[in-house]
C-alpha cells in the first residue's frame, strides 16, 4: 500500500462512489419538499400492468396510457413525463461521468441506449400474462398466466444485456462507457434508505431487528468464510498468499471492492484484482440467474431467510441486489398464489441490508490486512506504515446516502407532532423509493448483462476452480444456514405487524 496524501474529502466529486450518494440524496431531497407541499418529483412516470389487445396511448388532454401513468402532475401527458424522466436523469448522470473523467459523448448515447432498452423491458415485462397474479387474471380479462410480478421485466432486462454482452460485442463495446451497473445500483440503494425509512414509520422494532440480524450474519463472512477458503487455495490448491488472500476476500466478502481493497491493502500482483473481479462477475451472473427461482422453489416459506442467504452468497452489490429484487418478485408472485400477502419488499429488504452490513466492514478489513502483511507476512525493512484513515478511504460511500436518506425519515417519523407531517413526507419519498428506484434497478439488470462476458472464465486455472468449489460446496450452504439460525420464522406478515414470529 503506497502512502499518500489524500485528505477526508477526495474523491467527493470524482468516484462512482460518491456520485451515486450525490445521485440517490439529490431526489431524496426533491421528495422531501413534499413536506412544504411543493411536488418536486410528480414528472416521474411509473409503469402499469397491461393486457395484450389493450396496449394504447391517447393523444387527448393529459392523455390515458395504458402501459404509463404520471405519479404526480395530473395535467400531462404521460409521454410527457416519460420525456422529462428522461431528461432530468439525462443530465444528472452525465454531469456525473464527466465528473467522473468519462467519455461524455459515448456516455450519452450510451446511456440513452441503456434508457429505452429499461423501459421496453420494463413495459414488456408488465404485460398481464407475464406479471398478473392468478387473483388478477380477471381484471384484465386472461385466463393463463405465468403470475411472475415484476420479476419478468427483470429477468428480460437481463436477458437483453446478455445477449448484447456475448453475442453483440460491438454493440456491448459502444454501450460500455454507459453501463456503470455499481453506480446504477448503489443509487438504488439509496432510494432503497428512503423505503426503508418509510418502514420504519409504521414498524421501527421490525426494521431494527431485521438489520441487526443482518448485521451478525454478516459477520459470520469475516470470521468463517475468509479464513476457510485462505486455507484451501494455500493448503489444497498450492496458491500463493496474494492469490489466495484477494480470492478469499472477492468470494466471502464483497466481491469486486473487497478483491481491488485486498489487492492494494497486501500490495499484490496487479493482475490478481483483475482476475479475480472477472470470476467475480461471472459467477454472481451465474448466482443471480440460478438462485431466486431455487430458493423460490426449494424454500417457499422462508422468505428473509431467503433474502438474507442471497446477501451473503451473491458477490457484487449489483448482482446482489439484482438477485434480490427477482426473488421477492418471484415469491411475492408465488405466495400471491396461495392465499399469503408478502408485499413491501422485506425480502429484497433483508439481502440488501445484509449486504450493506458486509460493505461496511471492507475499509476495516482492508486495513487489518494492511497491518498483518506489513507487520507478520511481509516484515521488511522500510515498509510504508498504514495509517487508520485507510478505513474511511475504503469504506463504501454510498452506504452513507442509505444510511441518510433511511435515519430522516425515521426521525420525521419519531419528532413528528402536527397531524398530517408523516403523510406528507410519504407523498414525495413514494416517488423516489418505488418507480426511481425501480428505473436504476432495470439499468442495473440491462448493464450486468452487458458487461458480463462469459469467455472470460477461459484461463483461469485454479483460481476459477477453487472459486466455483468454494462457493458451490462451502459459501452458499453455510450462508443459507447461518441466515437460518438468524432470520427463520421471519416473513413480511410477521414483520409489518411488528413481531418476528416462531
Amino acid at each position: 500500500m503506497t502512502a499518500t496524501n489524500r485528505r477526508w474529502y477526495s474523491g467527493m466529486v470524482t468516484t462512482e462512489d460518491w456520485w451515486a450518494v450525490w445521485l440517490g440524496l439529490i431526489m431524496f431531497l426533491a421528495g422531501l419538499a413534499s413536506l412544504w407541499g411543493w411536488d418536486l418529483v410528480g414528472w416521474m412516470v411509473q409503469y402499469e400492468t397491461w393486457a395484450w389487445g389493450n396496449f394504447s396511448c391517447t393523444a387527448n388532454g393529459a392523455g390515458d396510457c395504458t402501459w404509463l401513468r404520471m405519479t404526480g402532475y395530473a395535467g400531462w401527458h404521460p409521454l410527457v413525463g416519460l420525456a422529462v424522466t428522461y431528461a432530468i436523469f439525462t443530465l444528472l448522470t452525465c454531469i456525473g461521468a464527466a465528473a467522473q473523467g468519462l467519455d461524455v459523448p459515448r456516455f450519452f448515447w450510451g446511456w440513452t441506449m441503456l434508457f429505452v432498452l429499461a423501459w421496453l423491458a420494463w413495459i414488456v415485462g408488465h404485460e398481464a400474462h407475464f406479471a398478473a397474479t392468478v387473483n388478477e387474471f380477471e381484471n384484465y380479462g386472461i385466463e393463463w398466466g405465468l403470475s411472475l410480478g415484476g420479476g419478468f421485466s427483470y429477468i428480460l432486462a437481463l436477458a437483453i444485456g446478455l445477449v448484447i454482452g456475448n453475442l453483440i460485442k460491438p454493440l456491448a463495446g459502444f454501450l460500455y462507457e454507459a453501463a456503470k451497473p455499481e453506480w446504477f445500483i448503489k443509487t438504488a440503494i439509496v432510494y432503497l434508505g428512503v423505503k426503508v425509512g418509510l418502514k420504519s414509520m409504521d414498524a421501527a422494532a421490525s426494521v431494527f431487528e431485521l438489520a441487526l440480524a443482518g448485521a451478525a450474519a454478516a459477520f459470520v463472512a469475516y470470521l468463517l468464510f475468509w479464513p476457510v477458503v485462505y486455507w484451501a487455495g494455500r493448503r489444497l490448491f498450492r496458491l500463493p498468499r496474494d492469490a489466495s488472500a484477494v480470492l478469499s476476500s472477492g468470494i466471502s466478502i464483497c466481491g469486486v471492492s473487497a478483491a481491488i481493497a485486498t489487492g492494494g491493502a497486501i500490495r499484490a500482483r496487479p493482475i490478481l484484482p483483475v482476475a479475480v473481479s472477472m470470476l467475480v462477475v461471472v459467477f454472481a451472473m451465474i448466482e443471480l440467474i440460478v438462485l431466486p427461482g431455487f430458493y423460490t422453489a426449494i424454500f417457499p416459506n422462508q422468505p428473509i431467510v431467503n433474502g438474507a442467504a442471497m446477501g451473503m452468497t451473491v458477490k457484487t452489490d449489483g448482482a446482489d441486489a439484482a438477485a434480490g429484487a427477482i426473488l421477492n418478485e418471484l415469491m411475492v408472485a408465488d405466495a400471491a398464489r396461495r392465499g399469503l400477502d408478502w408485499s413491501g419488499e422485506w425480502i429484497l429488504d433483508a439481502a440488501i441490508m445484509t449486504k450493506i452490513w458486509i460493505d461496511m466492514f471492507i475499509g476495516v478489513w482492508a486495513f487489518v490486512l494492511a497491518w498483518l502483511w506489513s507487520r507478520k507476512v511481509e516484515n521488511s525493512p522500510g515498509q510504508p506504515s498504514v495509517g487508520a484513515s485507510e478505513i474511511w478511504f475504503r469504506f463504501p460511500k454510498f452506504v452513507l446516502g442509505y444510511l441518510v436518506t433511511w435515519f430522516v425519515y425515521l426521525g420525521i417519523a419519531s419528532l413528528a407532532t402536527a397531524p398530517g407531517v408523516i403523510e406528507a413526507a410519504s407523498e414525495g419519498a413514494d416517488v423516489v423509493q418505488s418507480p426511481m428506484r425501480k428505473m436504476f434497478f432495470m439499468l442495473t439488470f440491462v448493464s450486468i448483462g452487458v458487461i458480463t462476458d462469459f469467455s472470460r472464465l477461459r484461463g483461469m486455472g485454479r483460481l476459477a476452480v477453487l472459486y466455483a468449489l468454494a462457493l458451490l460446496v462451502f459459501i452458499a450452504p453455510v450462508a443459507y444456514a447461518v441466515a437460518w439460525i438468524f432470520h427463520h420464522g421471519m416473513t413480511p406478515e410477521t414483520l409489518r405487524a411488528g413481531g418476528m414470529g416462531p
